[in-house]
């Protein structure tokens, strides 16, 4: 059966409104998720449930098994996942508790394991367009109902994380252009296009990292304060998407593996399917 997912970051490590929730603990072929997945139902739909950061926060962004999490999600039949994220804002324009839906990601991580295809095959998978457009299009059109500030489209830049930027990497991303600073979405979309989900992502900004002379510097303090209004909000934004989307695999990811795979398969090559089965299943011949 089909299942809408949800990723919780920062502060956001349960979702009370499940109905016949149930807890189901997952190996995967990359290692352990971050914890239990919390499965339920809500309007007779089913969803699923994941915090990143495990569900007592003890897993940094360098530390989180993002390979684990995401095909977790796919075992469970999620092709659709939206994520949830704190981040910091590196323009005027973007406040503090406003939210940003980025369609661009630039990954500034080093030492994320961020591909699933790492041994005996060889895939290029096109990150030209990260996010699903059938999300954004629904985003745009669901928050224009909500009573929130929500900008639709952006460039979210991904550090490796957990310390936060220097002030010289501050003002280096500024002049860059991009909108927001984080530590995890890069890599998650990375991977759910590898898994052909369907990836978008909600940003709440609680800081303006270090580049604004007139704010004081992101700090882990001032962040949970803001954690708790934009948790609440969020939460809130979550039971909207429960009751009004509808999936729609019409969109390209669901075939993004299609022109992505360079090493040829076939039953005989010897293609670990205890590891890749799940991803690559339907292009083996």
């Amino acid at each position: 059966m089909e299942r809408i997912g949800f990723i919780g970051g920062s502060g956001f490590y349960d979702f009370e409104d499940f109905q016949e929730k149930k807890s189901i603990k997952l190996k995967t072929p990359f290692g352990n998720p971050s914890g239990e997945y919390l499965t339920g139902k809500y309007n007779d739909r089913e969803f699923v449930f994941l915090p990143r950061h495990g569900r007592k926060h003890e897993y940094n962004p360098s530390n989180v098994n993002f390979r684990a999490n995401i095909h977790g999600f796919k075992q469970l039949g999620v092709n659709d996942l939206f994520s949830v994220s704190a981040v910091g804002s590196m323009k005027m324009k973007l406040k503090i508790e406003h939210i940003v839906v980025p369609d661009q990601f630039i990954d500034f991580t080093k030492n994320r394991k961020d591909t699933f295809f790492d041994e005996g095959i060889t895939v290029h998978s096109s990150m030209a367009d990260p996010v699903c457009s059938h999300k954004l299009s629904y985003l745009q059109s669901l928050m224009g109902k909500l009573d929130y500030t929500c900008h639709i489209g952006g460039t979210y830049i991904c550090i490796e994380g957990p310390h936060f930027s220097s002030r010289a990497e501050s003002f280096l991303f500024k002049s860059w252009g991009v909108d927001v600073i984080g530590m995890t979405n890069a890599t998650e979309a990375r991977l759910c296009k590898e898994a052909e989900i369907c990836y978008c992502s909600l940003n709440f900004i609680t800081d303006y990292d270090c580049w604004h002379s007139e704010e004081e510097d992101a700090s882990t303090m001032d962040i949970l304060k803001v954690l708790g209004r934009n948790i609440h909000r969020a939460k809130h934004i979550i039971r909207n998407i429960m009751q009004s989307y509808s999936p729609d695999r019409e969109c390209k990811c669901k075939n993004s593996l299609k022109n992505a795979i360079v090493t040829p398969l076939n039953a005989k090559q010897g293609i670990d399917m205890g590891k890749y089965g799940l991803l690559l299943g339907k292009y083996i011949r």
